[in-house]
């Protein structure tokens, strides 16, 4: 390949540019990196808020409902994400007889898996805190639920935030395999111009490449400007 091909192959790329991005939106549904930034966006917030349930749930559970906790995290975290996205699509519907959308299955799927991470990054962190500072907070009179949410839980999570970090990165890449389902993410319409084409799958797919490293890179930049401006 000589550069005259590997500049009409970028062409492509910028001629499939709007459609990448947002698809046939607005005459049609929203996809392309637009559908990839609000699926990983909803899958790291619904993540994120049941690992922290689960997180201090493994913390303060004893006997049998911690340890069904520990079986059905683990059993998250065992399974493939691709497979629990399948199941969650063909599952889903038959359980609540209702039809749920594939997008939502798949947020779903990413999310719970996410949330088995995060909960254990949450447990550990909130390990880590000195036992000096739970006797301290319950000498000053304040419940096992303040101490936990005004005391402990910050700290754990400002300590955490990194593996939060690489678990929202995993989501964020791990949503490239809705495709599996049908849905119209980024990577889902890279191969669909790719097919088109047939002679450029290196420029489509290297700017696939990009456009994942600059979303993970915001992600991570915006984050560490946060964690070092923030004080607890």
């Amino acid at each position: 390949m000589d550069f005259t091909d590997f500049v009409k192959g970028f062409t492509v790329v910028w001629n499939n540019l709007d459609y990448l991005a947002w698809g046939n939106f607005p005459d049609g549904p929203i996809s392309g990196i637009l559908l990839t930034l609000l699926m990983s966006f909803a899958a790291i917030i619904f993540a994120t808020l049941l690992g922290i349930i689960s997180g201090i749930g493994l913390t303060i559970l004893t006997g049998w409902s911690r340890r069904i906790l520990v079986v059905i995290l683990g059993f998250l975290r065992a399974i493939p994400v691709i497979m629990l996205i399948f199941w969650a699509y063909f599952l889903l519907p038959v359980l609540f007889n209702i039809d749920v959308p594939a997008i939502a299955t798949v947020i779903i799927a990413l999310g719970l898996i996410g949330a088995a991470y995060i909960a254990y990054a949450v447990y550990a962190g909130m390990k880590a805190i000195t036992k000096d500072q739970w006797q301290a907070a319950y000498s000053l009179g304040l419940s096992k639920q303040q101490v936990i949410f005004y005391i402990i839980l910050p700290q754990a999570i400002h300590m955490m935030m990194p593996s939060f970090v690489n678990q929202w990165v995993s989501l964020i890449k791990d949503s490239s395999l809705a495709y599996i389902v049908g849905v119209a993410e980024f990577t889902f319409l890279a191969t669909q111009v790719n097919n088109r084409s047939m002679v450029y799958p290196t420029e489509i797919f290297l700017f696939v490449i990009v456009v994942y490293f600059i979303i993970c890179w915001m992600l991570n930049f915006a984050v560490s400007r946060f964690t070092s401006n923030s004080k607890i």
